[in-house]
């Protein structure tokens, strides 16, 4: 039974007495001064002091009598209570009330033992805890962490978020400062160069390093729902391991976020954009038009195979350069995604598909099939070539490579494809933005939902079908006159608005006044 074991003191100094009231005396036979505690007689006052609690706990595992809980600080009788009630319930549930943990201490124990993550998502767990979590919560103990200390961290991320994105306005500022300032002086026709114009801008260059060494980055609601979920997962193991009585997570409020979704480059959104240099959203994709523009423009290029096969097979770009020959069956026409490469910086690394369901068997269109052939007989030539020159080859095994054999960096093709997509003056898309234009087009074919989640390697059929499907314009026109088909019309639809029609006004304005009220309702 919970037994309430509440009692008062303070910090007062005074001379001691013992229980019975009797001084209490130090070697030299003078009476001590020192902390008056539960003796202080102004604890008969209301406001003076506080109230704590000391309960006895359950036995330990060995049965052994375990030290008591004690806590102090409260304003009255009744909340140390209160708390003493809620600590001796918790450990009658099983947490450790005794433990001194903090939550910087936890979330390192808890990273540690993750050995189930992926390097990718233990990398970006690890970059929360270390830079998020443990600055802001770290010194707390794990028994006292509240949903109001999770909150507070975001409310402090959300104002550094306007810091760094000023931060990053005046940076852009000083990028244009800076450029004007050198164009001064490149183009000045005065020889030598007047001394000011160097001047001027050799200052711009130093105020653009000292905007660029300020923080800019801004932590998105996309990244703080994702922070929130691997906290959430921390807590609640421990949860599951009877640290903390409930996961605090639960009541955290963040901006709702939404994925952005993709949308297609039409001509009026390629003029806005031309005129503004703002993009209308993040994730863009192609029109059928500048989708073969670009491919035409580039079947010249050494990667025109592997952008073929992205555009109408939607394989990522890790899935595209980890691909090896070993899953390539050009005989039945068909690619096996079992691995990709994963860059994080210059760091490079072989890894299983994102999820399970992006292991998946790919038919190749005829086109591509055919390309992949060729490439197969160029890589043998390459192979043969740089074997007869420096009798080294790597051989990594993989589709797509350099001259010498070795795997393309994921980062390159992003870089190539972006010097491409410039240089052809296109409407920018990432070169990931490629899978949406293979579902986009998949789906204005004829497609199924179902067909394009399996060919994308989705996990869900909603994230296909709410995500990474945009509707060309063509389908909308095609979707937005297919009712007009199902109504049967004795005339035209279109008429002249203006003519008068047959019959009076009076006429039908008599028709419908017999109409009775309930039926025209």
């Amino acid at each position: 039974m919970f037994d309430d074991k509440t009692y008062k003191r303070c910090s007062c100094h005074g001379p001691l007495v013992n229980k019975d009231g009797a001084p209490v005396l130090g070697d030299d036979g003078k009476q001590k001064i020192g902390r008056l505690d539960k003796t202080c007689p102004k604890l008969k006052q209301r406001e003076h002091g506080s109230w704590y609690y000391s309960i006895e706990l359950p036995p330990g595992p060995d049965g052994k009598r375990r030290p008591r809980a004690k806590q102090g600080g409260f304003r009255t009788k009744k909340e140390a209570a209160a708390e003493a009630e809620r600590v001796w319930k918790l450990a009658q549930g099983g947490v450790d009330v005794l433990s001194d943990e903090t939550v910087a201490d936890y979330l390192r124990r808890w990273f540690a033992k993750r050995v189930d993550l992926k390097r990718s998502t233990r990398a970006g767990y690890e970059d929360y805890i270390e830079r998020v979590f443990i600055p802001y919560l770290g010194g707390t103990k794990l028994l006292s962490l509240r949903s109001r200390h999770i909150q507070g961290m975001f409310e402090k991320l959300w104002a550094d978020n306007e810091v760094h994105a000023e931060n990053h306005h005046q940076a852009h500022q000083a990028l244009q400062a800076e450029r004007a300032a050198h164009a001064a002086w490149k183009n000045s026709e005065d020889r030598p160069r007047p001394k000011e114009l160097r001047l001027a801008w050799e200052n711009a260059k130093a105020a653009l390093q000292e905007a660029r060494a300020q923080p800019w980055h801004v932590t998105g609601p996309g990244t703080q729902t994702r922070m929130l979920n691997t906290l959430s997962g921390a807590l609640d193991d421990a949860v599951k391991e009877k640290l903390i009585s409930e996961n605090w997570t639960k009541q955290v409020v963040l901006p709702k976020y939404i994925r952005p979704k993709p949308l297609v480059w039409t001509p009026a959104r390629i003029d806005a954009w031309r005129q503004t240099g703002e993009r209308p959203g993040k994730v863009m994709v192609w029109m059928p038009e500048q989708t073969g523009e670009f491919l035409d423009a580039v079947a010249d290029h050494r990667l025109y195979p592997m952008f073929h096969l992205m555009v109408f097979r939607g394989l990522r770009r890790g899935e595209a350069v980890g691909l090896p020959w070993a899953e390539t069956d050009l005989t039945l026409g068909t690619v096996h995604i079992s691995e990709q490469l994963v860059a994080s910086s210059y760091d490079v690394w072989e890894d299983t598909p994102k999820s399970e369901s992006g292991a998946r068997t790919v038919k190749l269109d005829s086109e591509t099939r055919s390309l992949l052939e060729l490439w197969r007989e160029r890589q043998v030539k390459e192979r043969a070539a740089w074997e007869e020159a420096t009798n080294v080859w790597k051989n990594t095994g993989l589709v797509f490579t350099w001259e010498d054999g070795d795997a393309y960096h994921p980062e390159y093709l992003s870089q190539v494809f972006m010097r491409l997509m410039k240089k052809l003056d296109l409407p920018p898309v990432r070169l990931h933005d490629l899978r949406h234009c293979a579902a986009t087009l998949s789906l204005a074919a004829g497609l199924h939902m179902k067909a394009i989640q399996m060919l994308l390697g989705h996990s869900s059929y909603s994230l296909t079908a709410d995500t990474y499907t945009s509707v060309l314009p063509q389908f909308e026109e095609a979707q937005a006159e297919a009712p007009l088909a199902l109504v049967p019309r004795k005339s035209p639809a279109q008429r002249d608005l203006h003519q008068e029609p047959e019959g009076k006004p009076s006429d039908l304005a008599g028709d419908a006044a017999d109409v009775p009220q309930g039926d025209a309702a």
